[in-house]
């Protein structure tokens, strides 16, 4: 009996970033030389690992799941002013060609904390739940994340975020 070799592997270690913006404006900082900057609720750049699922029937169906650490800061530089958020993607992905791919799914963001530093007030955001759609040739794609936050006053921002996502997978597809 021969012994066949197979070089499916259904399961690959998933990385990734994003460069994000949009959203509402959850804080505005304003500075001694008379600038100022917003920080945005979508805002933010943003790495990530997970894993993917590949089909061994339907080779074009991707299952994708990673979780990351979104952040956003401000050029001040007398004062740590950031927003920070844990977010976790479940998409199903489509293989259009070799390198095309189209994506949807939910996102959740967790441990969503906008820090003032001490000049003025810490925000506190509910964990929130949104789709997002991307579409990417060979790892770099677009994104577009559809997202409420609201604070611990009820308060309701727009996390809505268009952006530029790098992913790649280990080992390699075929």
């Amino acid at each position: 009996m021969q012994e066949v070799k197979s070089d499916y592997k259904p399961v690959r270690f998933l990385f990734g970033g994003a460069f994000e913006f949009g959203g509402d404006e959850v804080a505005k900082v304003y500075f001694t030389n008379g600038q100022d900057q917003s920080v945005r609720a979508g805002q933010g750049v943003s790495i990530a690992i997970g894993a993917e699922y590949q089909f061994k029937n339907v080779e074009q169906l991707l299952l994708r799941a990673t979780i990351g650490y979104k952040y956003v800061t401000t050029q001040a530089d007398n004062a740590h002013i950031r927003l920070t958020r844990v977010p976790m993607h479940f998409t199903a992905n489509w293989m259009a060609t070799e390198k095309l791919r189209f994506g949807a799914g939910i996102v959740t963001h967790r441990a969503i904390n906008f820090n003032a530093d001490g000049i003025g007030d810490n925000i506190s955001i509910k964990p929130a739940t949104g789709t997002v759609f991307e579409v990417a040739y060979s790892g770099i794609g677009l994104s577009y994340t559809a997202m409420k936050y609201k604070d611990q006053t009820n308060f309701s921002y727009s996390a809505n975020a268009i952006g530029v996502t790098i992913t790649g997978v280990l080992p390699r597809r075929n």
